[in-house]
Parts: C-alpha cells; structure tokens; sequence
C-alpha cells in the first residue's frame, strides 16, 4: 500500500477530528465555560462556537439528574426544580415533624456556579435543609401548620441571599408535606372534634338567645300595640262621652229654653186673659201652690197638712184668684 495514500487518509483523519473538536454547536439556554490551559477562557453563547482544540477544554460541573449526581460540561440557565427528600425538624414547642420542599432556581452567572462552589446541588440542599431547621425552630406546630406562606417567603429570601455569591437566583420555595407524628396527630383530631362541638353548642346557645330576644321584642310590641289600642278606645270613649255629654247638655238647654218660651207664652197669654191692669205672677204662683199642695196630700200615709204660718198670705193670694177673673 503506498504510504503517501496512508498519510494523507491520516491527515484527513485528523483534520476530521480537529474541526469537530474546533466547533462547539451550543442549543439556546445552554452555555459551556471553556477553559484555555486550566485557565478560564470564555463563556460560550448559543450556536456556533470557534475553540482550539486540546487547548481549550469546556469545565465540567456537578448536576442532579434523576436523584442521582453526575457530572456534565453542559450549563443549563433553565429554571430547575429540586424535590428534597422528607427531613425532620423540631418545632418551637419540641415536636418533630417531617418535611419535603420544592426548589425553583436558575443559574444567572455560570462562572460563579462553576468556579465559586464545588457541588452546587448538595451545597443548596445542605442550605435549604439547615435554613428550614432554623425558621421552623422559631415556630410552634400550629404555626407551622398555618403559616405555609410565610415559611416559604423567609426560606426564598435566605436562600436567594446566600445562593447569590454561587451565581443562583431561588425564584420559589415551595413546602409540600408537613407530617407532624401519629400521636400529635391523634391529639389535632381530637382537639378539632371538641372545636367543632364547642362551635356546634355556642352556635345553639346563639339561636335560642336570638330566639329569646326576638319572643321578648315581639311581646314587648304586642304589649306596645295593646296598650295604644287601650290608649285609643279610651280616647274615643272620651270623645264620645264628651260628645254625649255636649248633645245632652244641649237638649236640656233646647228643652229649658223651649220650656221658658212655653211659659212666656203662657204668661203672656194669661196677661191678656186677665187684663194688663192685673199680675199675672200672683196666679202662676198660687197655681203652683195648690198643685204642691195637691201633691202633699195625696201622699199615701199623709191624714194631716200642717200649713206655715206664712201660708194665709197665700191662701189671701188664692182667694184672689176669683177677683182675677171677675170681668171675665
């Protein structure tokens, strides 16, 4: 075989593999940090990049994929998620609990993640780990319970503080299970049944007061309602025993009045029976002088009349009645 054919298939060989190791083809949000003689060198963009092979050399890191680490040249500027087994903690009040969280974080700067930390996953869970002991400790367990929220908001805001010099920005921290243990569970359970019957009995004990209130509001009205009725008819019976009153009073006005016309006119009519010259009020009043005495002496159980000493002027009065209509 002729060895000018050999060298020039080697030769092609090699430039084959320089050229492959020469172009370094990056997908979009991914980035390599190249090293150029064990020095840093650049940080290569998505596409086609230019390096010298066997000189510059991609830095490699350590990642957690599927539970497990493993290193990769490869730097991913997505948002990752880490799922961080159970842990225990103990609350403020000595009770341990068991706790899992969620971590969303993104490599802004990928020289800090390679260069200013040796194991950037295990240092972030060993972090999230000592910094959820720390917050839980300054809660009690029913804290812990309610106060998801809050735990999250300080865990981000220590995590973010730290993880900056790595070149890590924690975007969320999310708790997924706080497993508080059987006995305490047991207790919790028991607790919120005597909650719940305690809301149950003041709940009744509202109603039958309500109910109370409003049976008292309702015969305080009916006596309100009774006692303006009473109020009224006594008023109306007023109004009409005055009314009675006025229409009686009037009649007997109307009768005095139509009794002294009565007499005027007989009176006047007497006057002229006896003449102008005569009284006529010498008549009227021995007529009523006999009609009292008539009156006396019908009396049953009357055998005696005993006449005033003052009676023989009017007996005088009498006899001169016939002079009265001696002309006539």
């Amino acid at each position: 075989m002729d060895p000018l054919l050999i060298f020039l298939g080697v030769l092609v060989v090699l430039v084959i593999i320089v050229v492959q190791k020469s172009i370094k083809i990056i997908p979009q949000s991914e980035t390599k940090i190249v090293e150029r003689l064990g020095r840093y060198h650049a940080t290569l963009n998505p596409g086609i990049n230019i390096i010298i092979p066997f000189i510059d050399k991609p830095k490699e890191l350590v990642v957690l994929k599927h539970n497990s680490y493993r290193y990769t040249d490869v730097i991913d500027l997505r948002e990752q998620v880490y799922d961080f087994d159970k842990q225990n903690v103990i609350t403020k009040d000595n009770v341990q609990t068991q706790i899992n969280a969620l971590l969303y974080f993104q490599i802004v700067d990928p020289f800090k993640a390679v260069y200013e930390i040796d194991n950037l996953p295990n240092a972030i869970e060993k972090l999230t780990q000592t910094t959820l002991r720390n917050i839980i400790g300054e809660l009690e367990l029913d804290e812990t319970l309610t106060s998801r929220d809050t735990i999250n908001t300080k865990l981000r805001a220590v995590l973010d503080d730290a993880t900056d010099k790595w070149g890590i920005k924690v975007n969320r921290v999310e708790l997924q299970d706080i497993t508080p243990p059987a006995s305490v569970l047991n207790a919790m359970e028991k607790q919120m049944q005597a909650e719940r019957n305690k809301r149950a009995e003041i709940l009744n004990s509202e109603g039958e007061k309500q109910s109370a209130i409003l049976r008292s509001e309702g015969e305080k009205a009916s006596m309100i309602n009774n006692a303006e009725a009473d109020k009224q008819a006594a008023i109306l019976r007023a109004e009409a025993n005055k009314q009675k009153a006025v229409l009686e009073a009037e009649g007997e006005a109307q009768a005095t009045i139509r009794k002294a016309e009565a007499e005027a006119e007989a009176i006047n009519k007497i006057k002229q029976a006896i003449g102008d010259s005569n009284n006529p009020i010498n008549y009227l009043v021995a007529l009523k002088y006999m009609e009292t005495l008539n009156q006396i002496a019908g009396k049953e159980g009357n055998k005696t009349v005993y006449l005033p000493y003052e009676a023989t002027g009017m007996m005088g009065s009498i006899g001169g009645i016939k002079d009265l209509f001696k002309d006539k």
